[in-house]
C-alpha cells in the first residue's frame, strides 16, 4: 500500500503547495492547503491527506 495519493487533483495540489512554499516560505500550511482543496476541489479525505503529508515534513 502506497501513501501517495492516486488521486490525479491530490497530486496537483501537493506540487502546487510544494511549490508555493519554495516561492514563498512564510505563507502558513494552513493557507496553502485550504486555497488547494477549493482550487483542486478536494474531497475531505483528500484535504486530510495534504494536511498528513505537509505535517510530516515540517516535524
Amino acid at each position: 500500500m502506497s501513501i501517495y495519493p492516486e488521486s490525479a487533483a491530490v497530486k496537483k495540489a501537493v506540487k502546487w503547495i510544494s511549490e508555493q512554499r519554495q516561492e514563498n516560505p512564510q505563507t502558513p500550511l494552513k493557507k496553502l492547503v485550504l486555497e488547494a482543496a477549493t482550487r483542486f476541489n478536494l474531497n475531505p479525505r483528500e484535504e486530510e491527506f495534504l494536511w498528513r503529508f505537509f505535517e510530516g515534513q515540517t516535524k
